[in-house]
């Protein structure tokens, strides 16, 4: 019994997923195969790899060519693909001609056709919505642009709205959104080049600059560092973004992520790269620093007074949401002095039936504030606001009734909130409320000084960040020649300069 246990124990056991790995590498050879003059052998490895007729999107379709009397297939996946555009400019011409000796991108009337020569280079049309004609006794094939991949129409912008300016916004379509850049920049001038990023899904990634403007350095580093990715599925701009930034940890965004084309076309006439993808109603900006967050594109579109204007109340909004609940804590526990006698005893008296110290007052009211905009986001649109206002009245007052919370932390948490919607920026904005909670403890610890080692602490930081080799900071340290377009904006007349530091080939504007 013994024996024959030790004899089995002894036999080697297929590892989980091997019969899978050898299916695997059985596909990858038969896609790196050529097109053979075997037409038969051809369609046989076409339907092998997209499991015909087991996958009925794929369509095979048999036609007669009289001309040159040869069997010829023309295939296309259904749901991607135009077929009026099929039928009109392929089908229809290729069944009625009957002259001899003519070349098939002489007999089809579609805007765009090429020859391809692997089993991959077909199966990368095809999926891109692409039709590809096989033909009987060549060994190369035709692939017809005709693809119809289903999105949104073109819509107004929903997180970075504006009173003044266009209303148009990118969709899940990255023609559609090239397409919006160029009615905007209308320019010989302007690159569109693509890229794979992932084995498996084969997504591509759309790379947008300005071939006189953008520094070929800058250029040739995005390009580098979307080589190097290595994923197998890369579906939007948001996963993208996390594969290319600098520091995938840091607190601070380092890549700008925007939903306007004006925005973006504003960026590329500036030296700047920018990235589309399908799927992704946005786009991504390369350089980014700590300035073109904080910048809205209505800033511009405003009268100078009017738009400084509107920078000085984004300014005050950043620091009240920062400081706010900091400084309380921090007054309230360690500089009591500081604040008039009148006050201070009113501040006494709310909080004389509270059991809890002012820097858990505040994290309560804080986490609660965030847990009420979170539902309020995530929750169907039209019972989205009813949530945040009946579910921040509610709360609030039954623990002001209920001693406790004390009535004045909700006037300090309501303020830092409110003041956080101003940041338009959605990457910005988390950081902004990630950071007022280490204002927070901070203040809670060792007062004034607290709050002023964190800020200091994060200016550091902040100066150590680099946005593919271009600092946070710039123009403002280091410095640089550019607009200074950096707290407050400037008169148009005045801004001359490109910014310096992508180092476009062109810096003077005027």
């Amino acid at each position: 019994m013994i024996k024959f246990m030790a004899k089995l124990l002894s036999q080697k056991i297929p590892k989980k997923g091997a019969s899978s790995n050898k299916q695997t590498d059985q596909d990858i050879d038969l896609k790196d195969k050529r097109i053979q003059k075997n037409y038969e052998a051809n369609l046989t490895v076409l339907k092998q790899i997209y499991n015909v007729p087991t996958n009925v999107d794929v369509k095979f379709r048999d036609i007669h060519l009289k001309g040159s009397n040869k069997k010829a297939c023309l295939i296309f996946i259904a749901s991607i693909t135009d077929t009026k555009t099929i039928e009109m400019h392929v089908l229809h011409p290729l069944l009625t001609h009957s002259f001899q000796d003519t070349k098939v991108d002489e007999i089809i009337s579609a805007q765009n056709i090429q020859s391809v020569n692997t089993i991959r280079d077909i199966l990368t049309d095809l999926n891109k919505g692409n039709a590809v004609l096989l033909i009987e006794g060549e060994n190369t094939g035709y692939t017809v642009e005709c693809s119809n991949v289903q999105s949104r129409s073109v819509d107004k912008a929903e997180d970075e709205v504006i009173l003044k300016g266009p209303k148009e916004a990118f969709n899940e379509k990255a023609v559609t959104n090239i397409s919006l850049i160029r009615k905007k920049i209308k320019n010989e001038s302007l690159m569109v080049e693509s890229a794979i990023v992932s084995k498996r899904s084969n997504n591509e990634v759309f790379l947008l600059y300005v071939k006189d403007l953008a520094n070929e350095q800058l250029v040739s580093r995005v390009k580098k560092r979307l080589k190097h990715i290595d994923s197998d599925a890369i579906q939007n701009l948001g996963l993208l973004e996390q594969n290319i930034e600098d520091r995938k940890k840091s607190l601070f965004p380092t890549l700008l992520y925007t939903e306007r084309p004006d925005r973006a076309a504003s960026f590329l006439e500036d030296g700047y790269i920018v990235l589309l993808m399908d799927n992704s109603p946005a786009s991504l900006i390369m350089p980014a620093t700590f300035w073109s967050f904080f910048h809205n594109p209505e800033e511009h579109y405003l009268r100078f007074p009017y738009g400084n204007f509107t920078r000085l109340l984004r300014i005050l909004a950043v620091f009240i949401t920062l400081f706010t609940s900091a400084t309380y804590v921090a007054i309230t526990n360690f500089h009591s002095e500081m604040v008039p006698a009148d006050l201070l005893l009113a501040i006494a008296s709310t909080r004389e039936k509270v059991p809890f110290p002012v820097l858990i007052e505040i994290l309560i009211m804080e986490l609660a504030f965030e847990l009420i905009r979170e539902a309020g986001l995530r929750v169907p649109s039209p019972i989205g606001p009813t949530i945040g206002i009946v579910g921040a009245l509610i709360l609030g007052q039954a623990a002001v009734e209920a001693n406790i919370i004390s009535p004045i932390i909700i006037i300090v948490v309501a303020l830092g909130g409110l003041s956080s919607f101003a940041v338009s920026d959605i990457s910005l904005n988390y950081t902004v409320r990630i950071a007022r909670f280490l204002f927070i403890i901070g203040a809670g610890l060792l007062g004034i000084f607290g709050m002023t080692a964190v800020f200091v602490l994060g200016l550091i930081y902040m100066t150590s960040l680099e946005s593919f080799g271009v600092p946070y900071l710039a123009p403002m340290t280091p410095r640089y020649t550019s607009s200074d377009d950096t707290i407050f904006r400037r008169l148009l007349q005045n801004e001359r300069y490109r910014p310096g530091y992508v180092q476009p080939d062109d810096i003077k504007k005027r």
